[in-house]
């Protein structure tokens, strides 16, 4: 039997295949660390038709995989085919490489394949506000070392709709599940992957430390509410780069929990780069900082961004009651089409988890720096709505050309609570941004991510 024999089986399986099995051909790809052991996932029982369950196909993988952890580590290759699964966990210095020709499907089956687990603690409940608790993301893994997902550009594809039309008539007790959530784990890495038809968020790494993710595609209907890209949320370290998301929510979201339960946490996002992404999202922005920041967001690094047909370009979110703070944010070479808002910033956010908020928790907007943007067809230029209590400051805008669209209201900068300069701006600013010449800062430092280099892997 393959399970019985299996610790020799992987270790051969570079030079040798059981009888019977077409290996897919190697493949080269980048990675933060390569494997020393290979499976196919059909050594597993697994049947790529679209209609058989292989849950257990992936779970026994897995966790046969796992023993490999001290020795090199294992790579589980998902050929060609359509491997319906409900969720399952992964191990520590582990890839799971997808074929391009290989689709990962969430069940439909029943809910039971989406298990329930706790909210998250610096959230206290389900991130879409629902007072139950929330399913499993399909791919899952939590207190890992070394955590890859990539491809040749395979997908994972969550066949949402049944959870979009229960979500939208009301019928779900408990969250929606994420595509991916990772936990608490050192070293990831998602790229060169199509994640499509989400329930739910898409990407969701939360607590982790040095996170790559690039080359990814993420594709959801854009009626479809809370269907984010990327929510990079408490995380430290974070580098995401060449992707394109088309969405019903924001693009990328960055979070670190919110309200009481965030600043308990207090764990915040910070040394974050955000290079080279295109985003499409008609409802919601491009990049987003909150509205759950109670942890804390800093050391933003945004640049080199195509916005197509975005209610906002970047926009940050708050309320009273977040406490924690947004600040040293810079974003440069930005260019947009068919924008509802350029820049938006809200400090009157209405969700909060529950009712034990503390109102006297204001949060620190500062250090803000948008410079080198061109958009067209643009409605409003600007929405910045600091708080009465606690001002947004240190706001600087600069080398921006905004081209007004048929739509375009009258007044274009809405401006209150605000304080900052502007520089060589069209259309001219509100004057709780005077002109100050010179360009808006951008660090030239390098953030720490930036000095990890992939490794070139294969999957022979």
């Amino acid at each position: 039997m393959v399970l019985q024999i299996l610790g020799v089986v992987i270790i051969l399986l570079v030079s040798a295949s059981p009888a019977g099995r077409a290996d897919p051909a190697p493949v080269q790809y980048s990675a933060i660390n390569c494997r020393k052991h290979t499976a196919v996932l059909t050594d597993f029982g697994a049947v790529g038709d679209g209609k058989t369950l292989n849950t257990k196909a992936f779970e026994t993988a897995v966790a046969n995989l796992s023993q490999f952890a001290a020795d090199g580590g294992a790579q589980l290759i998902v050929p060609a085919g359509k491997w319906l699964t409900g969720s399952f966990n992964l191990t520590s210095h582990f890839t799971l490489f997808l074929h391009k020709d290989a689709v990962i499907l969430g069940s439909q089956v029943n809910m039971e394949d989406w298990p329930l687990v706790a909210p998250l603690p610096s959230f206290g409940t389900a991130a879409d506000g629902s007072t139950g608790a929330r399913h499993a993301s399909l791919l899952f893994g939590a207190n890992l070392t070394d955590v890859v997902i990539t491809g040749n550009n395979g997908t994972i594809d969550g066949q949402g709709a049944n959870w979009w039309d229960d979500f939208k008539n009301k019928k779900l007790k408990d969250a929606r599940p994420f595509l991916v959530e990772i936990q608490s784990t050192d070293q990831l890495q998602i790229s060169n992957v199509t994640f499509t038809n989400s329930p739910m968020w898409n990407v969701h790494p939360v607590y982790c430390s040095n996170v790559v993710i690039q080359g990814v595609t993420i594709l959801a209907p854009v009626e479809v509410p809370n269907t984010d890209g990327i929510n990079p949320d408490s995380c430290t370290n974070i580098r995401i780069e060449d992707c394109y998301i088309a969405s019903g929510d924001d693009c990328i979201a960055v979070k670190s929990g919110i309200d009481q339960y965030g600043i308990k946490v207090g764990k915040p996002t910070k040394q974050l780069a955000i290079r080279r992404v295109t985003c499409v999202s008609p409802d919601s922005a491009v990049v987003a900082l909150g509205s759950e920041m109670s942890g804390g967001i800093q050391d933003v690094r945004i640049e080199d961004v195509t916005a197509i047909n975005c209610q906002s370009g970047i926009r940050i979110k708050t309320a009273v009651g977040r406490g924690g703070y947004v600040k040293d944010i810079f974003a440069r070479r930005m260019t947009m089409s068919g924008m509802e808002k350029v820049f938006w910033m809200s400090g009157a956010y209405k969700s909060h988890a529950d009712g034990g908020f503390d109102p006297n928790a204001l949060p620190v907007v500062h250090n803000i720096s948008y410079r080198d943007v061109v958009a067209q067809n643009v409605t409003v230029s600007a929405v910045l709505d600091g708080l009465e209590k606690s001002h947004f400051t240190g706001i600087c805008i600069s080398n921006v050309t905004l081209n007004l669209g048929p739509a375009a209201r009258e007044l274009q900068w809405n401006c209150t609570n605000v304080a900052g300069t502007t520089s060589r701006v069209t259309p001219k600013p509100c004057d709780e941004l005077p002109e100050k010449a010179g360009d808006c800062p951008f660090p030239e430092d390098k953030l720490p991510i930036d000095d990890v280099v992939l490794k070139s892997c294969s999957t022979a």
